[in-house]
């Protein structure tokens, strides 16, 4: 069983699902999605997202498709328009990115406060990224920064990306 699947069981999805990856610009999003990608088809050169873009994959027991949403300023408005079709998100914050940890905080309040988000009991696995940085906060601090205890109405969790690599390596081996 492959990492995806053992997230998906967690989060309680289905055989198809349609994912939200968003996050503040430069947080990692994209390469995140990439590393959760088959070996087979991850790219090499990853570019920023202008807009947003779909990925599509498989793995043994389920498809996703990924909606990896721009986190620049200008296109966070689009974010709300693929909400409805959401069954998980997939939250991604930079902890190396001290200075804007109340941005990531302000746009995790406007996703969870929308009408297409509030009611739902949607999954959200939040991705401390960028551990291997200096001077980065670790994932109890940023879950302190963005109040992630305060989420009682979804079910979530904070995973780090040192923690992804080490288990994508090893079921892969």
């Amino acid at each position: 069983m492959g990492l995806f699947d053992k997230l998906a069981g967690w989060l309680g999805l289905k055989k198809e699902v349609n994912v939200l990856c968003l996050g503040l610009d430069n947080s990692g999003k994209t390469t995140i999605i990439n590393r959760l990608k088959p070996s087979n088809a991850q790219v090499q050169d990853i570019v920023p997202t202008i807009g947003f873009s779909i990925e599509k994959f498989k793995t043994s027991s389920l498809s996703f498709t990924v909606f990896d949403m721009s986190g620049q300023g200008r296109y966070r408005n689009l974010w709300e328009h693929y909400y409805k079709e959401g069954q998980a998100i997939i939250f991604v914050i930079d902890s190396a990115d001290k200075l804007r940890m109340v941005v990531a905080k302000e746009e995790l309040d406007t996703l969870l406060n929308h009408p297409d988000i509030k009611h739902r009991r949607i999954p959200i696995l939040f991705f401390a990224n960028k551990m291997d940085m200096r001077d980065a906060l670790t994932s109890v601090k940023v879950s302190q920064l963005l109040c992630l205890e305060n989420i009682k109405d979804k079910p979530w969790h904070i995973w780090y990306e040192l923690l992804l690599l080490y288990q994508i390596k090893t079921m892969r081996t």
